[in-house]
């Protein structure tokens, strides 16, 4: 059994994707990467008011800017191209469903240039904080940078579409480094990989927030396997924190997305002290356009208390980030 569990992990760290190695190979070949890439839409500029009127305070904890490509070009080893998404139209949804607090992580599409991030959190007046994307070819000193500029994490994608095969020793050697500093890591799984990436997750040496619910899938129900194997996880290691976000994701059943419901609950219920809300906008690689406000009108619907939802939307989120 051991041995078994051995190679799986094994199997598991050679064939996992990280953004670093993905961009650091194109970088050495760049004509290998000569592939077209795919146009996503925008997200839905007719964001609704919301009924449900979140608490004051409250952070978004999962959203992103997309250039102006113009100002912050996007890479040319980006996986897809969206329209732009900036920091205008990102305070505009914010006004519009009530948020003045923000974490905004750095999508692949924009590398390893962390500026359309801290440019945004330089202008916010201690509103935003950031999540950056690193290699090994940032100095101490330039984590130390992005750290004062208020980046307070790092982030890793593990999904096939979003890179290549990836180097783990990389991969732990960067954590180590952002684990020096004192950020946590933001981590991305391919879906049903929970489960191969329990060892992983367990050993590293910070925090980690899981992005989107672990990627579940609602059409399985509350007794997937995988599902089941994120509530341990989740329950069992202090280190790890969970997203209740991309419930349309999730969804099997499309708009608006009630039955993913139930696994935002669970996973509140199972560590309230451990759980932090965002909108992902503006929803990149998503089947389904979601609605900003009908995003904000679940949360009643699971987490109900309001004790519980101070939790989830303020304090969780303002003792992970520092705000």
């Amino acid at each position: 059994m051991l041995r078994r569990t051995f190679l799986r992990a094994a199997a598991c760290l050679s064939a996992v994707s990280t953004l670093a190695v993905n961009q650091s190979r194109a970088a050495e070949n760049p004509a290998a990467e000569t592939k077209a890439i795919p146009a996503i839409p925008g997200p839905d500029q007719n964001t609704k008011t919301p009924v449900f009127k979140v608490p004051a305070g409250t952070v978004d904890t999962h959203t992103h800017i997309f250039g102006p490509a113009a100002e912050y070009p996007f890479s040319p080893t980006r996986p897809y191209t969206p329209p732009d998404a900036p920091l205008p139209m990102f305070r505009a949804l914010h006004e519009k469903i009530g948020v003045h607090r923000a974490v905004i992580v750095n999508a692949t599409l924009h590398g390893f240039d962390n500026r359309v991030v801290t440019d945004a959190i330089a202008q916010s007046g201690g509103n935003y904080k950031g999540i950056a994307n690193i290699n090994n070819g940032m100095s101490d000193a330039d984590l130390a940078a992005l750290e004062k500029a208020g980046i307070r994490g790092c982030r890793f994608a593990f999904l096939k579409r979003l890179g290549g095969v990836g180097d783990m020793n990389v991969f732990k050697r960067l954590v180590d480094r952002a684990a020096a500093i004192g950020w946590h890591v933001d981590v991305y799984l391919e879906p049903g990989s929970i489960r191969e990436f329990i060892p992983i997750l367990k050993a590293l040496p910070t925090t980690y927030v899981i992005d989107h619910m672990g990627t579940i899938a609602a059409a399985k129900g509350l007794d997937d396997p995988e599902f089941k194997a994120l509530l341990d996880l989740q329950k069992n290691d202090e280190k790890c924190w969970v997203k209740i976000t991309g419930l349309e994701r999730a969804s099997a059943s499309g708009a608006p997305f009630h039955d993913s419901v139930p696994f935002a609950k669970s996973l509140i219920d199972n560590a309230p002290d451990r759980v932090i809300w965002g909108t992902d906008w503006p929803h990149p690689n998503v089947k389904i356009m979601p609605n900003d406000g009908d995003l904000v009108d679940l949360i009643p619907l699971y987490a109900p208390e309001p004790a519980i939802q101070q939790k989830l939307l303020v304090d969780n989120p303002v003792r992970l980030f520092k705000f």
